[in-house]
């Protein structure tokens, strides 16, 4: 199986170009074969498939949503091993899936797109790759995901450290921690899981700390082999299990949406820690001082516990300088280190992590200009004047509570009926009205207004000003609601020859 790529030196012309071979690349890959389009192309910018999980093989790298979901609806594997996959389980489960769709020989490794240019006049995209290949399609899918770009933070005299530096997401597992002094700059998703896990080994773990974060206990409970046969021989029993997990999940939007409740799950939380925490000071200062839920919450049974240990130091003052061989904090005090390790997630504003990345569309239309404010999408999905462009996991389609899995697959279906619609306009591309995305936006601002999310804090769910640019308001199964059909009057349909405009 070949893919119907024409490919001539270093050009490739097909009908949809997909960026990013993730979970969102792949399920869109998928649906696609599945509905009889086999003209495609996957770009990956890594030598392998995986996305996040990829690049991310720190040591105890977990999903924080439970296994049977955090996987395709259409692609269900009987045999995971726990309620909540190791990073390895994740990788290999992707790996199997493009085996068995038969993906590889679509995917083009080692191509990060640099570049891409719509032409109204022919109603096709020229995206170009770091590499030097160009790629002509009718349309354009960007399956990248916010989670790709290694947030590395500008600290004084980090360039000078003489001992080793890595980023969580770029660990080196050739560089032996055993008997070494080591830094961890950050308290997120991250940090939480590889510093319980490097604790043990390491001579000094100091933990340095901006704010505290809301973790609450994991389920580290692992399937029998009588499950797991269960689930094989009875799928109906594994989708059953599924479906409890997603309405199980869905109860904490309430949380989200109601500061009151959000703030009795927030007492209970600081209950946990003291009952974790020897360390009445450290109790303190490991208890955030927001509304439980305005920044991600996390799960662990380890992070706590490991404060108990007289090698880990909690530091909450921020940093100076780096020099040579240390880091120097605010308050004076010289922490020697071998090794400084940045769990400081990722640039997820794509205003930012875009900013290298020229994206044309209709004349007069730069993402870059168009997004100076904020960026927005239809849905998260589609942006005004930019046709034929879709995006997975755009901006305010993330999740805080559930598997974004599901919402990719909601996405790649909407992205599949707006392909069907232009084949049955006879139109060239397709175009979402500004007014539609403005209405989107607006009802999304709306929504997010008076939850948690909104509370007070600074969180990555949000840019400079304070805007949530990430998050879904609400409940999963009403964006499915509202975009399990699109509305055809949302948008203006084109052909580009005839340059006329087909009336919805």
């Amino acid at each position: 199986m070949t893919s119907k790529a024409k490919i001539s030196a270093k050009t490739i012309s097909v009908d949809v170009a997909i960026v990013g071979a993730g979970f969102g690349g792949l399920c869109m890959a998928i649906k696609l074969r599945e509905a009889g389009n086999e003209d495609f192309v996957i770009l990956e910018k890594a030598s392998e498939v995986g996305g996040a999980w990829y690049f991310n093989g720190y040591p105890g790298a977990a999903c924080d949503v439970q296994s049977h979901l955090y996987s395709f609806s259409f692609a269900g594997k009987a045999d995971w091993s726990k309620r909540y996959a190791p990073r390895d389980e994740i990788e290999n489960y992707i790996l199997d899936t493009v085996e068995q769709y038969q993906l590889r020989p679509f995917i083009q490794f080692n191509q990060e797109v640099n570049e891409a240019h719509f032409d109204a006049t022919t109603g096709r995209w020229t995206v170009r790759t770091a590499a030097g290949m160009t790629i002509d399609c009718r349309h354009f899918v960007l399956a990248s995901g916010p989670l790709h770009v290694p947030n590395v933070p500008n600290i004084k005299g980090l360039k000078r450290f003489k001992g080793k530096v890595m980023h969580s997401a770029e660990w080196d597992h050739g560089y032996d921690l055993v008997g070494k002094k080591v830094v961890s700059i950050g308290t997120g998703g991250s940090a939480i899981q590889y510093c319980p896990e490097i604790a043990p080994k390491v001579k000094k773990l100091f933990v340095f700390q901006r704010s505290a974060a809301w973790v609450i206990p994991r389920d580290e409970r692992g399937y029998w082999g009588i499950q797991q046969r269960l689930f094989k021989r009875f799928p109906a029993l594994r989708r059953l299990h599924r479906a409890r997990l997603y309405w199980s999940n869905e109860s904490r939007v309430a949380p989200a949406s109601s500061p009151k409740a959000a703030q009795l799950l927030g007492t209970l939380c600081k209950q946990f820690i003291r009952l974790q925490v020897k360390d009445k000071a450290l109790v303190k200062a490991l208890t955030p001082d927001y509304t439980f839920g305005c920044k991600r919450v996390l799960i662990s049974n380890k992070w706590y516990p490991m404060f108990n240990r007289d090698n880990v130091e909690l530091v909450t003052a921020g940093i100076r300088e780096v020099k040579a061989h240390s880091v120097v904090t605010e308050d004076g005090v010289e922490h020697e280190a071998d090794c400084i390790i940045l769990g400081t997630g990722f640039v997820v504003d794509p205003r930012i992590y875009m900013k290298h990345f020229p994206l044309t569309g209709l004349p007069g239309h730069d993402l870059h200009k168009d997004w100076a404010k904020s960026a927005e999408a239809h849905y998260g999905v589609t942006v005004s004047g930019y046709p034929n462009l879709f995006m997975l996991v755009g901006p305010n389609t993330g999740l805080g509570h559930n598997s974004i899995v599901f919402m990719i697959e909601c996405q790649v279906k909407y992205i599949l009926q707006c392909m069907a619609l232009l084949r049955e306009e006879g139109a060239d591309y397709l175009d979402v009205k500004p007014k539609a995305q403005e209405a989107f936006n607006a009802n999304v601002q709306r929504r997010l207004q008076g939850t948690t999310w909104t509370s007070g804090c600074t969180s990555w769910y949000q840019q400079d000003d304070g805007k949530n640019f990430a998050l879904w308001p609400g409940s999963t199964w009403r964006y499915w609601l509202q975009t399990r059909n699109v509305r055809s009057t949302d948008y203006e349909f084109v052909c580009a020859n005839a340059e006329a405009t087909v009336e919805a």
